[in-house]
Protein backbone atom coordinates (compact mmCIF):
# COMPACT_ATOMS: atom_id res chain seq x y z
CA UNK A 1 0.00 0.00 0.00
CA UNK A 2 1.14 3.52 -0.79
CA UNK A 3 -0.13 6.67 0.94
CA UNK A 4 0.16 10.01 -0.85
CA UNK A 5 -1.09 13.53 -0.15
CA UNK A 6 0.46 15.52 -3.00
CA UNK A 7 0.94 15.17 -6.77
CA UNK A 8 4.74 14.98 -6.38
CA UNK A 9 4.43 12.10 -3.92
CA UNK A 10 2.18 10.23 -6.35
CA UNK A 11 4.61 10.89 -9.21
CA UNK A 12 7.43 9.43 -7.16
CA UNK A 13 5.38 6.36 -6.24
CA UNK A 14 4.96 5.77 -9.99
CA UNK A 15 8.70 6.20 -10.50
CA UNK A 16 9.43 3.78 -7.64
CA UNK A 17 6.96 1.17 -8.95
CA UNK A 18 8.41 1.47 -12.45
CA UNK A 19 11.94 0.80 -11.25
CA UNK A 20 12.86 -0.21 -7.73
CA UNK A 21 9.46 -1.49 -6.67
CA UNK A 22 8.27 -3.41 -9.69
CA UNK A 23 4.69 -4.58 -10.17
CA UNK A 24 1.59 -2.64 -9.18
CA UNK A 25 0.39 -1.07 -5.95
CA UNK A 26 -2.73 0.03 -4.14
CA UNK A 27 -2.31 3.80 -3.91
CA UNK A 28 -4.36 5.58 -1.25
CA UNK A 29 -4.82 9.30 -1.91
CA UNK A 30 -5.42 11.15 1.35
CA UNK A 31 -7.02 14.06 -0.43
CA UNK A 32 -6.30 17.60 0.78
CA UNK A 33 -8.83 20.44 0.57
CA UNK A 34 -6.79 22.80 -1.64
CA UNK A 35 -8.45 22.86 -5.11
CA UNK A 36 -5.16 23.20 -7.02
CA UNK A 37 -3.63 20.20 -5.28
CA UNK A 38 -6.80 18.14 -5.71
CA UNK A 39 -6.88 18.88 -9.41
CA UNK A 40 -3.28 17.76 -9.94
CA UNK A 41 -3.90 14.66 -7.83
CA UNK A 42 -6.93 13.74 -9.98
CA UNK A 43 -4.77 13.93 -13.11
CA UNK A 44 -1.98 11.92 -11.48
CA UNK A 45 -4.52 9.32 -10.33
CA UNK A 46 -5.59 8.89 -13.98
CA UNK A 47 -1.98 8.26 -14.99
CA UNK A 48 -1.57 5.77 -12.13
CA UNK A 49 -4.63 3.80 -13.23
CA UNK A 50 -3.29 3.76 -16.81
CA UNK A 51 -0.14 2.14 -15.41
CA UNK A 52 -2.23 -0.64 -13.83
CA UNK A 53 -2.28 0.60 -10.24
CA UNK A 54 -5.35 0.59 -8.02
CA UNK A 55 -6.16 4.08 -6.74
CA UNK A 56 -8.33 4.57 -3.68
CA UNK A 57 -9.42 8.20 -3.24
CA UNK A 58 -10.17 9.15 0.36
CA UNK A 59 -11.90 12.40 1.28
CA UNK A 60 -9.72 12.39 4.37
CA UNK A 61 -10.37 15.97 5.47
CA UNK A 62 -14.09 16.47 4.87
CA UNK A 63 -15.37 17.30 8.33
CA UNK A 64 -14.28 16.51 11.86
CA UNK A 65 -15.13 12.80 11.63
CA UNK A 66 -13.41 12.22 8.26
CA UNK A 67 -10.09 11.08 9.78
CA UNK A 68 -11.85 8.47 11.93
CA UNK A 69 -13.80 7.13 8.94
CA UNK A 70 -10.70 7.07 6.74
CA UNK A 71 -8.47 5.35 9.27
CA UNK A 72 -11.22 2.91 10.21
CA UNK A 73 -11.79 1.99 6.59
CA UNK A 74 -8.10 1.45 5.93
CA UNK A 75 -7.04 -0.32 9.11
CA UNK A 76 -7.69 -3.90 7.93
CA UNK A 77 -5.93 -3.41 4.59
CA UNK A 78 -3.06 -1.63 6.31
CA UNK A 79 -2.52 -4.40 8.86
CA UNK A 80 -2.33 -6.97 6.06
CA UNK A 81 0.11 -4.98 3.90
CA UNK A 82 3.62 -6.46 3.90
CA UNK A 83 5.09 -3.28 2.41
CA UNK A 84 4.03 0.32 3.02
CA UNK A 85 5.16 3.21 0.83
CA UNK A 86 4.80 6.75 2.17
CA UNK A 87 5.49 10.14 0.66
CA UNK A 88 5.51 12.38 3.73
CA UNK A 89 6.85 11.08 7.06
CA UNK A 90 6.07 14.49 8.62
CA UNK A 91 2.35 14.13 7.90
CA UNK A 92 0.29 13.60 11.03
CA UNK A 93 -2.13 11.52 8.98
CA UNK A 94 0.65 9.20 7.84
CA UNK A 95 2.07 9.04 11.36
CA UNK A 96 -1.31 7.89 12.67
CA UNK A 97 -1.55 5.24 9.95
CA UNK A 98 1.97 3.98 10.64
CA UNK A 99 0.97 3.11 14.21
CA UNK A 100 -1.49 0.58 12.72
CA UNK A 101 0.98 -0.94 10.28
CA UNK A 102 2.66 -4.32 10.76
CA UNK A 103 4.64 -4.03 7.53
CA UNK A 104 8.12 -5.51 7.52
CA UNK A 105 9.18 -3.22 4.68
CA UNK A 106 8.70 0.57 4.73
CA UNK A 107 9.65 2.72 1.74
CA UNK A 108 9.86 6.52 1.84
CA UNK A 109 9.58 8.20 -1.57
CA UNK A 110 10.40 11.84 -2.16
CA UNK A 111 8.16 14.62 -0.95
CA UNK A 112 10.61 17.14 -2.35
CA UNK A 113 13.35 18.73 -0.29
CA UNK A 114 11.61 17.61 2.91
CA UNK A 115 13.22 14.20 2.32
CA UNK A 116 16.62 15.75 3.04
CA UNK A 117 15.39 17.02 6.39
CA UNK A 118 13.71 13.73 7.25
CA UNK A 119 16.93 11.78 6.70
CA UNK A 120 18.93 14.30 8.73
CA UNK A 121 16.47 14.07 11.63
CA UNK A 122 16.34 10.28 11.46
CA UNK A 123 20.13 10.07 11.53
CA UNK A 124 20.33 12.55 14.41
CA UNK A 125 17.67 10.85 16.53
CA UNK A 126 15.56 14.01 16.48
CA UNK A 127 11.79 14.38 16.56
CA UNK A 128 10.15 14.73 13.15
CA UNK A 129 9.29 18.36 12.40
CA UNK A 130 9.22 20.28 9.11
CA UNK A 131 12.26 22.48 8.47
CA UNK A 132 10.35 25.77 8.26
CA UNK A 133 8.84 25.10 11.69
CA UNK A 134 12.12 24.26 13.41
CA UNK A 135 12.90 26.55 16.33
CA UNK A 136 9.25 27.50 16.85
CA UNK A 137 7.19 26.92 19.95
CA UNK A 138 5.26 23.65 20.08
CA UNK A 139 1.53 24.26 19.95
CA UNK A 140 -1.33 22.31 21.58
CA UNK A 141 -1.79 20.08 18.51
CA UNK A 142 1.92 19.25 18.51
CA UNK A 143 1.65 18.10 22.12
CA UNK A 144 -1.46 16.00 21.39
CA UNK A 145 0.24 14.28 18.43
CA UNK A 146 3.61 13.90 20.14
CA UNK A 147 3.04 10.21 21.10
CA UNK A 148 2.06 9.34 17.50
CA UNK A 149 5.05 11.24 16.12
CA UNK A 150 7.36 9.35 18.46
CA UNK A 151 5.76 6.04 17.50
CA UNK A 152 6.08 6.85 13.78
CA UNK A 153 9.74 7.69 14.24
CA UNK A 154 10.28 4.28 15.84
CA UNK A 155 8.47 2.63 12.92
CA UNK A 156 10.77 4.48 10.52
CA UNK A 157 13.88 3.25 12.30
CA UNK A 158 15.33 0.00 10.88
CA UNK A 159 15.16 -3.12 13.05
CA UNK A 160 16.23 -6.74 12.45
CA UNK A 161 12.57 -7.49 11.74
CA UNK A 162 11.91 -4.42 9.58
CA UNK A 163 13.64 -2.77 6.62
CA UNK A 164 13.45 0.93 5.84
CA UNK A 165 14.47 2.30 2.45
CA UNK A 166 14.41 5.65 0.68
CA UNK A 167 13.70 6.25 -3.01
CA UNK A 168 15.01 9.72 -3.76
CA UNK A 169 16.43 12.15 -6.28
CA UNK A 170 17.69 14.29 -3.40
CA UNK A 171 21.28 14.19 -2.10
CA UNK A 172 20.81 12.21 1.12
CA UNK A 173 23.22 10.49 3.47
CA UNK A 174 21.13 7.76 5.02
CA UNK A 175 21.89 6.45 8.53
CA UNK A 176 23.09 2.92 9.04
CA UNK A 177 20.48 0.35 8.10
CA UNK A 178 18.56 2.61 5.69
CA UNK A 179 19.13 1.82 2.02
CA UNK A 180 18.81 4.48 -0.69
CA UNK A 181 17.78 3.94 -4.31
CA UNK A 182 18.25 6.84 -6.72
CA UNK A 183 15.23 8.19 -8.55
CA UNK A 184 16.41 9.33 -12.00
CA UNK A 185 12.90 9.86 -13.44
CA UNK A 186 13.11 6.97 -15.88
CA UNK A 187 9.31 6.60 -16.01
CA UNK A 188 8.79 10.32 -16.68
CA UNK A 189 11.33 10.35 -19.54
CA UNK A 190 9.88 7.20 -21.10
CA UNK A 191 6.27 8.40 -20.78
CA UNK A 192 6.58 12.05 -21.91
CA UNK A 193 8.56 14.05 -24.44
CA UNK A 194 11.06 14.93 -25.61
CA UNK A 195 9.69 18.48 -25.33
CA UNK A 196 9.78 21.31 -27.83
CA UNK A 197 12.29 23.91 -26.58
CA UNK A 198 11.42 27.61 -27.00
CA UNK A 199 13.81 30.55 -27.21
CA UNK A 200 12.47 32.22 -24.07
CA UNK A 201 12.95 31.56 -20.36
CA UNK A 202 10.42 30.27 -17.83
CA UNK A 203 10.30 31.08 -14.13
CA UNK A 204 9.24 28.59 -11.45
CA UNK A 205 7.28 29.88 -8.46
CA UNK A 206 7.69 28.93 -4.83
CA UNK A 207 5.44 28.84 -1.75
CA UNK A 208 8.10 30.37 0.57
CA UNK A 209 5.88 33.43 1.01
CA UNK A 210 2.88 31.29 1.95
CA UNK A 211 4.91 29.35 4.54
CA UNK A 212 6.03 32.60 6.15
CA UNK A 213 9.71 32.27 5.22
CA UNK A 214 10.12 35.05 2.63
CA UNK A 215 8.71 38.58 2.69
CA UNK A 216 6.18 39.09 -0.16
CA UNK A 217 7.56 42.48 -1.28
CA UNK A 218 11.11 41.17 -1.52
CA UNK A 219 9.83 38.14 -3.42
CA UNK A 220 7.95 40.29 -5.91
CA UNK A 221 11.05 42.41 -6.57
CA UNK A 222 13.20 39.30 -7.02
CA UNK A 223 10.74 37.83 -9.54
CA UNK A 224 10.54 41.13 -11.44
CA UNK A 225 14.34 41.44 -11.63
CA UNK A 226 14.82 37.84 -12.78
CA UNK A 227 12.13 38.17 -15.43
CA UNK A 228 13.60 41.43 -16.77
CA UNK A 229 17.19 40.21 -16.72
CA UNK A 230 16.58 36.85 -18.38
CA UNK A 231 13.61 37.65 -20.59
CA UNK A 232 11.20 35.30 -18.83
CA UNK A 233 7.59 35.50 -20.01
CA UNK A 234 5.88 32.67 -18.11
CA UNK A 235 5.62 32.00 -14.37
CA UNK A 236 4.75 28.43 -13.39
CA UNK A 237 2.88 28.80 -10.09
CA UNK A 238 3.45 26.47 -7.17
CA UNK A 239 0.21 24.73 -6.27
CA UNK A 240 0.20 26.41 -2.82
CA UNK A 241 0.66 29.98 -4.04
CA UNK A 242 -2.27 32.24 -3.17
CA UNK A 243 -4.48 33.82 -5.82
CA UNK A 244 -3.98 37.42 -4.54
CA UNK A 245 -0.20 37.00 -4.66
CA UNK A 246 -0.30 35.58 -8.20
CA UNK A 247 -2.61 38.40 -9.34
CA UNK A 248 -0.16 40.96 -7.97
CA UNK A 249 2.73 39.20 -9.73
CA UNK A 250 0.87 39.27 -13.05
CA UNK A 251 -0.05 42.96 -12.75
CA UNK A 252 3.34 44.21 -11.55
CA UNK A 253 5.67 41.99 -13.62
CA UNK A 254 3.70 41.33 -16.81
CA UNK A 255 4.42 37.61 -16.55
CA UNK A 256 1.89 35.09 -17.82
CA UNK A 257 0.81 33.05 -14.78
CA UNK A 258 0.49 29.34 -15.53
CA UNK A 259 -1.22 27.00 -13.07
CA UNK A 260 0.03 23.53 -14.07
CA UNK A 261 -2.38 20.60 -14.05
CA UNK A 262 0.49 18.15 -13.36
CA UNK A 263 3.78 18.28 -11.44
CA UNK A 264 6.31 20.52 -13.18
CA UNK A 265 8.57 17.59 -14.08
CA UNK A 266 5.82 16.25 -16.33
CA UNK A 267 4.82 19.68 -17.65
CA UNK A 268 8.42 20.45 -18.62
CA UNK A 269 8.93 17.03 -20.18
CA UNK A 270 5.71 17.35 -22.15
CA UNK A 271 6.66 20.86 -23.34
CA UNK A 272 6.88 23.38 -24.76
CA UNK A 273 9.44 24.67 -22.26
CA UNK A 274 11.94 27.54 -22.30
CA UNK A 275 15.60 26.90 -23.03
CA UNK A 276 16.35 28.25 -19.54
CA UNK A 277 14.30 27.58 -16.38
CA UNK A 278 14.77 30.03 -13.50
CA UNK A 279 14.03 28.86 -9.98
CA UNK A 280 14.52 29.71 -6.34
CA UNK A 281 15.80 26.94 -4.01
CA UNK A 282 13.25 24.15 -4.25
CA UNK A 283 12.74 20.54 -5.21
CA UNK A 284 12.83 21.29 -8.94
CA UNK A 285 16.52 22.28 -8.89
CA UNK A 286 17.17 18.59 -8.21
CA UNK A 287 14.42 16.98 -10.27
CA UNK A 288 14.24 19.05 -13.47
CA UNK A 289 17.83 18.31 -14.59
CA UNK A 290 16.97 14.60 -14.32
CA UNK A 291 13.60 14.82 -16.04
CA UNK A 292 15.06 17.01 -18.81
CA UNK A 293 18.34 15.11 -19.24
CA UNK A 294 19.57 15.27 -22.82
CA UNK A 295 17.25 18.10 -23.90
CA UNK A 296 19.74 20.97 -23.54
CA UNK A 297 17.48 22.92 -21.16
CA UNK A 298 19.44 24.82 -18.49
CA UNK A 299 18.18 25.15 -14.93
CA UNK A 300 19.37 28.35 -13.21
CA UNK A 301 18.86 28.92 -9.48
CA UNK A 302 18.69 32.21 -7.61
CA UNK A 303 19.70 32.02 -3.95
CA UNK A 304 17.50 33.51 -1.25
CA UNK A 305 19.06 36.69 0.13
CA UNK A 306 18.99 36.71 3.98
CA UNK A 307 17.39 40.17 3.78
CA UNK A 308 14.29 38.61 2.21
CA UNK A 309 13.52 36.42 5.23
CA UNK A 310 10.69 37.36 7.55
CA UNK A 311 11.06 37.75 11.31
CA UNK A 312 8.96 34.61 11.73
CA UNK A 313 11.29 32.48 9.58
CA UNK A 314 12.93 29.52 11.28
CA UNK A 315 16.53 30.13 12.42
CA UNK A 316 17.48 27.23 10.14
CA UNK A 317 15.80 28.65 7.03
CA UNK A 318 18.82 30.29 5.39
CA UNK A 319 21.10 27.31 5.97
CA UNK A 320 18.54 24.83 4.72
CA UNK A 321 17.76 26.81 1.56
CA UNK A 322 21.45 27.32 0.81
CA UNK A 323 21.95 23.58 1.21
CA UNK A 324 19.16 22.86 -1.27
CA UNK A 325 20.94 24.92 -3.92
CA UNK A 326 24.48 23.93 -2.98
CA UNK A 327 23.81 20.19 -3.28
CA UNK A 328 22.03 20.38 -6.64
CA UNK A 329 23.79 18.97 -9.69
CA UNK A 330 23.77 20.16 -13.30
CA UNK A 331 22.45 23.65 -12.54
CA UNK A 332 23.66 27.19 -13.17
CA UNK A 333 23.84 29.10 -9.89
CA UNK A 334 22.88 32.78 -9.62
CA UNK A 335 24.41 33.94 -6.35
CA UNK A 336 21.80 36.64 -5.76
CA UNK A 337 19.16 38.48 -7.69
CA UNK A 338 21.21 41.69 -7.44
CA UNK A 339 24.16 40.00 -9.14
CA UNK A 340 21.79 39.09 -11.97
CA UNK A 341 20.78 42.70 -12.68
CA UNK A 342 21.92 44.17 -16.04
Amino acid sequence: MAFVESPVQLLNVLEWAHGAGGGTATIVVLSPTDPMTRGQLRRMAELAREEGHTVRWEEAREGALAPLHTIGGLSRLLRRAARVVIGDPFSRYVQLLLTLSRARDIVVVDDGTATMEFIAQLAGGERLVRWHRRGGRRGPRDLVFAPFTAAARRRLTPRPSRTVSVFSSMPVNAPDGVSVTENDFTWTRSRFGPPRITKGADLVGTSLVETGVVDPDHYLEAVRTLATTHGATRYFAHRRESTPKLHRLAVETGLEIVRPDLPLELIARRGPIGHRILSFPSTVVHTLPLALAGTGVEVAVCDIDPAWLTEAASPRAQGFLSGVTGTARDIHRLRSVHAARP
